[in-house]
């Protein structure tokens, strides 16, 4: 007996009454509704900020394809003066910026923070604040980035801000501080948005949703966040070196004083190449819920899907070297990375065949995102042919730095990217409006961008093989690539006139239109059991998960749902509450309360913004001032929203399940949103010791013969107090959780005391052993790790003094004590990056001879 019908075997129930479940939705709808007037811009909903993040997304993927159209215009004729060199630099600079890094990961983001709780059968994300955070931090970094073009200040260095060019104040100007402190920011809400995902997927699955029942689209979610949180923070390291090196002169990248531009080329290929497979793998999600839906039979090889994926996203941190052949690098390494390249269309070809597969043996349904998902998987396998060539280092060396390569770039990532979000936006505009776009004007858009595409892009292969560089604004007539420029920026104009008819179908009114059937594609996931009109609310109630695709699979699923069946159907105590599952099994754990809307994100992301802001102005003074107001604001939102003790220990959740509301430890999603943020953190410290090493490597002697080193002994005390702080802050958690409240409170404020001595000690070491970080890249290297230190340990004494305030105001007890689970988690993070400091400090001279 499926559950279905054991569940109606046992009726009567309560559930049968009408009147009952009207009386439920309407305090649902209550709890849940949108906030009006100008208190709708404090909402927290997932599917408002979604969709206000994939707008965003879309605004300035919008503004880049202008930037592209105005460059393609200047190269149509040789020898044009439609643009200035340095307004062409700027907008070749801002149009690859702005394509990677403020469309191509955030609209992924913003899609799933819309998608990821209906696709769950949950009511919201766990950390709704918090994706309201990164929304309002990715709009004013954006705006502060893109801004700069119109006052002549945007960087020129290229997408890829390569020093030494970018490490020169007076070669770059302000541009170079922009796109290094605005970016920073907005790195900030993309790791934001990658813990709230990875936390939804493990966390908020509906009951009996094992892993292995996990639709597609949440797996690639799952491996996408994963892949953000290792990509993004050597990146965050590597803007950091290259800020100091311009604000304050210390020489990372200056090999007059030991160091190296070759290092900044590592750090950011380790995030760019896995950066092409984290704006790929989205868009193989969105085909990966296309397909089935509309070959009409669950996906072929579905495990070989996950474990492709999985495998996709492993290989790809292996590749940075793939764009770094012409360095100059040994051949051994050459040969690896090359390997490397050529290995990871094994994971991406399993994934595609699987897709030909499922559309073989299903009744394929012909439809406008069908026609968009089939013209992606085109295109992108003819880049991924290219791919293969440039994987070859003899044909790199040829290729490299020619149009060849844009053309590559594009294919795959236009066909890996753009056309299967944009059959995914058709897909799902009923899910998020009601309503559905034009058949007609969708395929009048698909044939104008997949015809301009292959008439701009393909003739580009070409015009590299016949030598034209990449990053010129101008040409030579009679080099032979007058007409094919010509060709490439007609099929721009097409491309453009294209996405001009898409955005009009999405964005015309349809007030008129009537509504969109309910599942009006007979999909088989959980999205599309949303109620015609949708509410706030998520799902009516959270369900019971058997199968992969439970309106297919799923006997009497809909009537279930819509009666409220199954679990947290009702709000009767007028909160705001979702599920919290185990993560292997997805067994009931948890009912959380969620907070609702509020401005405490928006004002935290603007006090945050001006900290980098001003920074790049030279303001530090206001920039601190901001940046601790933006704390404040922090501790305020953190104080008041997160958690509350519940006025009772249970709560009935549903079919006689009674639930905890509170949780604490690793059983909290706030204790695993902790560990996922300190390993992405961690990521970040290791780029700084990745640059240590680097710098070992590529010198004889590191340190450099007759060089300073850190005082051994004030490195040992430091070790030493770190050690005690953390001890204190264990014992500490310990005692207050068995109750020993007053031992606790005294041992927080002596773990701050050892954690600012500890710092003290090594920032003492690096001073008494005379490293002056202007000098050399070894003195740089140790002043910019006791410095992340420094910092991490501040932080660190911060929410110490917060769990003190916390206890002294009965906001923490022995039994609700989650804060400072987590804040001792964070800590055993410190112990770590503590050990790791002494190391390079203090014992690594040791080891190279050089130590007392």
């Amino acid at each position: 007996m499926t559950d279905a019908e054991a569940n109606r075997a046992d009726r009567p129930s309560p559930q049968d009454d009408p009147e009952l479940r009207t009386a439920q939705e309407e305090r649902l709808k209550a709890v849940w509704k949108e906030p009006t007037g100008w208190r709708y811009f404090s909402a927290v909903n997932n599917d408002i900020v979604g969709k206000w993040y994939t707008l965003g997304a879309f605004f300035f993927f919008a503004f880049a394809g202008v930037l592209a159209l105005l460059m393609r215009t200047q190269l149509m004729f040789p020898d044009n003066d439609f643009l200035s060199m340095e307004l062409y630099n700027q907008a070749f600079t801002m149009h690859g910026t702005m394509m990677m890094f403020l469309f191509a990961v955030p609209v992924f983001e913003a899609v799933s923070i819309m998608l990821l709780p209906e696709l769950l059968g949950n009511r919201d994300l766990p950390f709704p604040r918090l994706s309201a955070f990164g929304f309002w931090c990715f709009i004013i970094g954006g705006v502060f980035v893109t801004g700069s073009i119109f006052f002549g200040a945007a960087p020129t260095g290229g997408w890829f801000m390569y020093p030494p060019l970018s490490s020169e104040p007076q070669q770059m100007g302000i541009g170079a501080d922009i796109w290094l402190l605005g970016l920073s920011f907005i790195e900030i809400a993309s790791i934001a948005a990658a813990v709230e995902l990875i936390v939804g997927v493990l966390k908020s699955r509906p009951p009996g949703m094992r892993l292995n029942l996990m639709p597609l689209y949440c797996w690639y979610v799952l491996v996408v966040a994963g892949m953000i949180l290792f990509a993004f923070p050597p990146l965050i390291a590597g803007d950091l070196l290259l800020e100091m090196e311009r604000a304050f002169d210390w020489p990372f990248f200056d090999p007059e004083r030991g160091g190296d531009p070759i290092l900044w080329q590592h750090l950011f290929w380790i995030f760019g190449h896995p950066e092409v497979y984290i704006v790929f793998l989205p868009s193989i999600a969105i085909v990966a819920t296309i397909v089935p839906t509309f070959a009409r039979v669950p996906m072929v090889g579905h495990s070989w899907v996950v474990l492709s994926a999985v495998g996709t996203a492993f290989i790809s941190f292996g590749l940075w070297v793939h764009h770094m052949f012409t360095t100059g690098l040994p051949n051994i390494s050459l040969a690896f990375f090359s390997a490397a390249s050529e290995a990871v269309a094994i994971p991406t070809g399993v994934q595609i065949f699987a897709f030909i597969a499922t559309l073989l043996v299903g009744r394929v349904t012909y439809s406008v995102p069908m026609l968009y998902a089939t013209g992606a998987l085109a295109i992108f396998v003819a880049g991924g042919l290219t791919g293969v060539m440039v994987a070859m280092v003899p044909f790199d060396f040829q290729a490299h730095d020619s149009y060849f390569v844009v053309a590559h770039l594009h294919y795959t990532l236009i066909g890996g990217v753009l056309f299967p979000l944009l059959g995914g936006i058709i897909y799902w505009y009923p899910f998020m409006t009601d309503k559905l776009l034009s058949d007609r004007l969708g395929k009048w858009a698909f044939w104008l961008m997949f015809g301009g595409f292959n008439i701009a892009f393909l003739p580009m292969h070409l015009t590299g093989a016949l030598g034209m560089p990449r990053r010129v604004w101008t040409y030579a007539e009679g080099l032979g690539w007058d007409e094919l420029n010509m060709i490439s920026t007609l099929g721009a104009y097409f491309i453009g006139a294209g996405f001009a008819v898409f955005a009009w179908d999405v964005l015309r009114p349809k007030g008129k239109q009537p509504y969109a059937p309910r599942n009006v594609w007979n999909a088989g996931t959980m999205e599309f059991s949303q109620l015609v009109p949708a509410e706030h609310w998520g799902a009516r109630c959270v369900p019971v998960i058997t199968t992969r695709y439970p309106l297919w699979q799923q006997e009497g699923f809909l009537k279930d749902l819509d009666e409220g069946r199954f679990y947290l159907n009702d709000a009767e105590e007028g909160k705001r509450e979702t599920m919290v599952t185990s993560v292997l099994d997805a067994d009931p754990m948890q009912v959380l309360r969620v907070p609702g809307p509020s401005y405490k994100p928006m004002g935290a992301a603007v006090f945050v913004g001006l900290l980098f802001i001003l920074g790049t102005f030279g303001l530090y003074a206001a920039a601190v001032i901001c940046g601790a107001v933006g704390g404040v604001v922090i501790l305020w939102w953190l104080w008041t929203g997160t958690s509350p003790i519940p006025e009772k220990e249970m709560k009935h959740a549903g079919r006689g399940v009674h639930l905890p509301l509170y949780r604490a430890g690793s059983d909290s999603v706030g204790w695993w949103a902790m560990f996922i943020t300190m390993i992405g953190d961690l990521t970040a410290f290791f780029g700084l010791v990745f640059a240590f090493f680097f710098f070992w490597t590529i010198h004889p002697d590191f340190p450099p013969p007759g060089a300073d080193i850190p005082e051994f002994w004030l490195a040992c005390l430091g070790i030493v107090l770190a050690g005690l702080a953390w001890l204190t802050v264990w014992r500490g958690q310990a005692r207050h959780h068995s109750g020993s409240v007053r031992a606790a409170r005294f041992g927080l404020p002596a773990a701050s005391l050892l954690a600012a001595g500890a710092v003290a000690a090594f920032i003492e070491s690096a001073r008494r052993g005379g490293l002056v970080p202007t000098s050399h890249a070894f003195d740089a290297t140790c002043w910019i790790i006791v410095l992340w230190l420094g910092l991490h340990f501040a932080a660190g004494v911060v929410m110490l003094l917060y769990c003190l305030a916390g206890s002294f105001t009965g906001k923490m007890t022995p039994r609700y004590d989650a804060d400072f689970a987590n804040v001792l988690l964070y800590w055993h993070f410190m112990l770590v990056t503590a050990c790791i400091t002494f190391a390079l400090l203090g014992l690594f001279p040791l080891l190279t001879g050089d130590g007392p």
